[in-house]
């Protein structure tokens, strides 16, 4: 097994915690209408208190005095996590985010700048030399405000691999604590991704003193194939959001790392320290604030993540959970499964769904209602719970009894 390093220059084992960076309330504000206002973040911060994430990304507070201003509530207010501004490599962005987090009882600055050639030419007309004299000026001068200081090499997944060991190497030489290594544009696949790492953990001078972390957006939607595959390579801190928000297609999302971490622990042996059950309650807060609703099929908190609607998967499941479920819904947050009557339905489950309104059905009444209910939702795409009672009413021959009674019928 890889030897594993913390920020302390120690030996980690595969059983310390990876750690969980929640940029909501920053990247995930990014998304377009997204917005949310200084009581919203708060609620929101202190949320993922609860969920138990490790840092909050707080914001960017050179961007406007609202930014700033919760920034600073939330270091003032947010007691646990660590609480991180984000800064771009300069004066100015380090001093306010500075400024903002001083009263965070954990701090952190988080610089970044870009080292992909394309956004050295285009974006910030320097070259390489000027771009780690940046980086190093910067990492220097946030490390005089704060013990705690990330660096990102933004767009490193297009970056020259060899650069991205120069300079990483000199920003951990200037005070860096954790480097950052973002697949900003969502370019990479796993496999290269992991390459990437490794290459980082066997090349970067430094590297066993402090903590690999990765940032991954969704444009092809391997945000979170990417971020695994990291961990997998030794990477101890992800970066990610809840409901997948931020930039484009998004990021990571938080709820799918961790979740994918718990179920499949047999492959990463690794945990976080997330409080599972919150991540439904997190999510729907997130959703209300920003406006951003949650697709029904969404992994680990959509509608339909626990439902089932098919007779022979619904049949599977009164037989045994697990033939359909690789999770339990009460781990994140769900009441129970959810076996929807609808088009697609057998009479397992119209049979379950009598049982649990305590009534009884002889298998020829079973077989007629559901006919009936087929013919309903053949033209309609779902039905309530008063439909499926007023088409049990208005069968020939039927009258609800409880299950210890037979059935009236002729």
């Amino acid at each position: 097994m890889k030897t594993r390093h913390t920020q302390f220059g120690k030996t980690q084992t595969p059983n310390k915690p990876i750690l969980i960076f929640d940029t909501t309330l920053r990247d995930g504000e990014q998304s377009p209408g997204a917005s949310m206002t200084i009581d919203e973040k708060l609620k929101i911060a202190h949320q993922l208190k609860k969920l138990g994430v490790d840092i909050i990304e707080a914001g960017f507070p050179v961007i406007s005095s609202g930014d700033f201003n919760a920034v600073k509530r939330i270091a003032e207010e947010v007691r646990g996590p660590t609480i991180c501004a984000l800064a771009r490599c300069c004066d100015q962005d380090i001093i306010a985010a500075a400024n903002a987090i001083m009263s965070a009882e954990k701090a952190r600055i988080h610089v970044f700048i870009a080292t992909s050639e394309i956004h050295m030419l285009h974006k910030l007309g320097m070259s390489r030399k000027q771009v780690v004299e940046r980086a190093v000026k910067a990492v220097k001068k946030a490390s005089s405000y704060c013990r705690d200081v990330e660096f990102s090499a933004e767009d490193a997944t297009r970056s020259d691999p060899d650069f991205l060991v120069q300079i990483f190497s000199a920003v951990i030489d200037a005070g860096a604590s954790t480097i950052n290594v973002p697949d900003t544009v969502g370019y990479s696949t796993p496999e290269e991704y992991a390459a990437l790492i490794d290459k980082i953990q066997n090349e970067v001078t430094g590297i066993e003193h402090v903590t690999i972390s990765v940032h991954c957006h969704n444009d092809l939607g391997l945000a979170t194939a990417n971020s695994l595959a990291a961990i997998k390579s030794g990477a101890r801190q992800v970066e990610c959001t809840i409901n997948g928000i931020g930039e484009r297609s998004g990021n990571a999302a938080l709820e799918e790392v961790v979740m994918g971490l718990k179920t499949r622990h047999d492959t990463f042996s690794e945990s976080t320290r997330i409080c599972t059950t919150e991540l439904l309650d997190t999510s729907r807060l997130v959703a209300e604030v920003t406006g951003i609703a949650v697709q029904h099929n969404k992994a680990i908190v959509g509608k339909n993540a626990f439902a089932h609607e098919a007779g022979i998967h619904q049949h599977g499941m009164i037989a045994n959970r697990e033939t359909y479920e690789i999770m339990r819904p009460q781990d994140v947050g769900f009441v129970s499964s959810d076996l929807v009557i609808g088009k697609h339905s057998g009479r397992h489950a119209i049979r379950q769904w009598l049982d649990d309104k305590d009534m009884s059905m002889s298998d020829g009444q079973v077989t007629q209602f559901s006919a009936r209910v087929k013919a309903f939702t053949d033209q309609r795409k779902s039905i309530s719970e008063s439909e499926l009672l007023r088409l049990l009413s208005e069968m020939p021959a039927f009258s609800a009894a409880p299950k210890n009674q037979k059935s009236v019928g002729k």
